[in-house]
């Protein structure tokens, strides 16, 4: 979630009080047709945006285990991931209640059985899960702050191993952020680069794991 929302209230507000006005969103993702119910006060509401776009067509996914798409939107991540793998259980997260009725929606909308939305505030809503891929397209406009607590709390809510891959501007935490990936999961890497956009990923290597290794 990189653009900025051009609405009075942000994609981020928790309740919008904006009177809903209903868009779809019709396009190719992967090779695939996809169609996305919309409405005002949500996050690119007129088409998927290059951010999206771009993790959409780069991540990697396992083929078995639990997929988390927090700050799902409309759930265009969530949606495309499970549609291409019924194999994953994808759980979808967003702070506006809005949003989560839309992923709703549009899981039915795509025929998708193994996807569900939860609403709530970061990790909080899939408290005690363990994921194996966690994807990310973070709400830059609710400030880094939040960008920075969903990549650093992350690690313990993933398996031994899992990955983690968040698009972010290029221009936007240079620097930063590959320094709070390594420091989350100990490595960084650029899965993808393109139009103004990357994709970091980082794999995780559970503490209690690697104590144990060295103990041995």
């Amino acid at each position: 979630m990189n653009q900025s929302n051009r609405s009075p209230e942000h994609y981020f507000a928790a309740e919008p009080k904006s009177k809903e006005r209903f868009g779809l969103v019709r396009t190719t993702l992967c090779g695939r047709n996809f169609e996305f119910l919309t409405a005002s006060s949500v996050f690119s509401k007129r088409r998927i945006d290059l951010g999206t776009g771009l993790l959409i067509e780069s991540m990697v996914l396992p083929k078995t285990g639990c997929i988390l798409d927090i700050g799902c939107g409309y759930g265009a991540v969530g949606i495309v991931a499970a549609a291409f793998n019924p194999k994953l259980n994808v759980i979808m997260t967003d702070v506006n209640a809005r949003a989560v009725r839309l992923a709703r929606k549009n899981i039915a909308l795509n025929k998708v059985r193994n996807a569900d939305v939860r609403y709530g505030c970061l990790y909080e809503p899939v408290e005690g899960l363990l994921f194996d891929c966690i994807l990310s397209n973070p709400p830059v406009s609710a400030g880094m702050e939040t960008v920075k607590a969903i990549v650093t709390q992350a690690p313990k809510e993933m398996t031994d191993k899992a990955t983690f891959q968040m698009v972010i501007r290029s221009k936007i935490g240079v620097k930063t952020l590959p320094a709070l990936f390594n420091e989350a999961f100990g490595n960084c890497s650029v899965l993808a680069r393109e139009s103004g956009f990357r994709v970091l990923i980082g794999q995780n290597f559970r503490e209690e794991l690697c104590e144990h290794t060295q103990n041995v």
